[in-house]
């Protein structure tokens, strides 16, 4: 039997109010460690992540710094990397293990599900999901996981801003298969219901070939980016 300890990392910042909900549905066994890293919460985000787990760590900001500051503490062969407002699907430990056990897949995630019935969410699930498909690149929202060597080899996230996973797809790419798994991953729709979905998805698609195509910075990109909590 397959079993490989996973150690799932939640990078968190002022997630206070989600974080319960968002925590108390990973099912984990002695086969799983959470690890929590904050990247400076001013709310209760440590004191409730510390209910569900001994490795909470705060840390400078950025999320490729606070992912990478995670997989450093990880004893797991596999990181899976899990973002608050995501939720696995229940068979997701275990088809994180058959996946890669395959060792010409470098490293794989779920399709996307947001988490909110509307027919327009479906319309914009499905456009993710076929850009994932066509390109090969992972989001962070769609739990993405590896072997820890792997992650270590090619050196882990590139600490930029924005675009961090986007970034570590295309040399994860280079190294072997990439694998878009299902059931989905359920993913909040806060940040379409905050800020608009039409806009919100635009934004995100234009900000993501800007990176990928036009090549335009982390740096210049990150001011168009919103941070909804």
């Amino acid at each position: 039997m397959n079993r490989k300890k996973i150690s799932i990392i939640m990078p968190v910042l002022n997630e206070a109010k989600n974080l319960h909900c968002s925590l108390s549905r990973l099912q984990l066994s002695t086969y799983e460690e959470l690890i929590v890293v904050d990247g400076g919460s001013n709310d209760g985000t440590v004191s409730e992540a510390r209910n569900f787990t001994d490795k909470v760590y705060v840390t400078k900001s950025g999320r490729a710094s606070v992912m990478n500051f995670g997989a450093e503490k990880a004893d797991g062969e596999i990181l899976l990397f899990l973002h608050a407002d995501c939720v696995l699907p229940d068979s997701g430990f275990k088809i994180t293990r058959e996946t890669l056990s395959d060792d010409n897949i470098a490293a794989g995630a779920f399709f996307l599900c947001i988490d909110n019935p509307n027919p327009v969410f479906r319309i914009i699930e499905s456009a993710a999901n076929f850009r994932s498909r066509m390109t090969s690149l992972l989001y962070g929202d769609q739990g993405i996981f590896l072997r820890k060597e792997v992650f270590d080899q090619i050196g882990g996230y590139a600490e930029i801003p924005l675009m961090e996973d986007i970034e570590i797809s295309g040399r994860l790419k280079k190294t072997g298969k990439i694998a878009l798994k299902r059931p989905a991953i359920k993913v909040s729709p806060r940040r379409w219901l905050k800020e608009g979905a039409l806009y919100t998805t635009l934004r995100d698609w234009s900000i993501s070939f800007s990176y990928t195509f036009l090549k335009v910075s982390p740096e210049k990109l990150i001011k168009y980016y919103g941070d909804v909590r």
